[in-house]
């Protein structure tokens, strides 16, 4: 054997040495040391935890409060704006003469509904009562209000008539 043929025999066996001791103890230290790494990150996370519990906790807190606030509690949102709507007329006199079922349309992963009502009686009540709808509720937005003046022919009266259509996203 030649200088040159001893050479080229000996990186090919240092290169399959290499192959070997990687395949048989390097890779498994390295796998070994990413296994550690991953349940150190899981041991941080389980330390955590109570931390996050107590996060949680008050966040429940926070949102059950806002859905008391807004008066969005365990009914359906028909149901709230209906309640609410009552509770003003019943205070000021107005009347809800016509509640129409929400009509429902689905935009890709969101679903918009949108609810129609009629109103009676004075302006400035149908006005207070859209404008508490609409900023103290969050039931949605008011996208339509139509007043009309109608006439009562049996007592002769006139009176104020509103249909009202909100747009909620839920």
């Amino acid at each position: 054997m030649t200088q040159k043929t001893k050479n080229i025999a000996l990186v090919c066996g240092f290169i399959l040495l290499v192959i070997i001791a990687y395949k048989f103890a390097f890779s498994n230290t390295l796998e070994t040391k990413q296994e550690y790494k991953a349940l150190k990150n899981e041991a941080v996370a389980f330390d955590n935890l109570p931390m996050q519990l107590s996060s949680l906790k008050q966040k429940e807190k926070y949102y059950d409060s806002l859905l008391t606030k807004y008066q969005l509690k365990d009914n359906s949102v028909q149901n709230s704006i209906l309640k609410t709507i009552n509770t003003y007329a019943d205070s000021t006199g107005l009347k809800v003469s016509n509640f129409i079922e929400p009509h429902q349309i689905k935009q890709g992963d969101l679903s918009v509904n949108t609810y129609q009502f009629t109103l009676e009686g004075h302006y400035n009540a149908i006005i207070t009562l859209i404008h508490r709808l609409e900023q103290n509720t969050k039931f949605g937005e008011i996208i339509n209000l139509d007043f009309q003046k109608k006439k009562n022919y049996k007592s002769g009266k006139h009176y104020l008539q509103a249909h009202v259509l909100l747009k909620s996203f839920g």
